[in-house]
């Protein structure tokens, strides 16, 4: 007879380490966009956290969120237009003849509604793993973050 902890073991052994972070954070993205979008960010789509993702494009040139979101510039350009329509940024000319993205007064309210949703979500995960898993976790998570494994 299987015990519960063989097939847990089986299904983690199974997994793949792309899937194991994909899942999690694609259920905090779509949570993200259900919770802004009832917070009066209406317009706000899954596909807007390419640009709106950590660190957010407030300052970036438009080259360097596409960077940042594994895009390319005429995608992140789209987005970046409808954002604008949206009236959460506008591009200006920066340095040179760069142009810069910068957070309307919508933008950073919605940054900061985004943040309050992530502190709520950290605050279910750390009651659904226990204090001292979820700290594990993060600081695990933070490893890899500073580590050559995500360059």
């Amino acid at each position: 007879m299987t015990t519960s902890t063989e097939v847990l073991q089986t299904k983690t052994e199974d997994l793949l380490i792309g899937a194991l972070l994909r899942v999690p954070a694609q259920a905090i993205q779509r949570r993200l966009i259900k919770e802004l979008n009832a917070a009066g960010f209406e317009e706000l789509r899954l596909p807007h956290m390419a640009v709106l993702q950590f660190p957010g494009p407030d300052g970036a040139r438009p080259g360097t969120i596409a960077e940042r979101a594994g895009m390319s510039k005429q995608a992140i350009n789209q987005l970046l237009s409808s954002l604008e329509s949206y009236g959460y940024l506008v591009r200006s000319d920066g340095e040179g003849s760069a142009r810069v993205v910068r957070s309307t007064e919508r933008g950073h309210a919605a940054f900061w509604k985004m943040v309050d949703i992530l502190h709520d979500i950290e605050e279910e995960w750390r009651t659904e793993l226990g204090p001292e898993r979820f700290a594990q976790l993060k600081a695990l998570l933070f490893v890899v973050w500073e580590s050559p494994l995500v360059r």
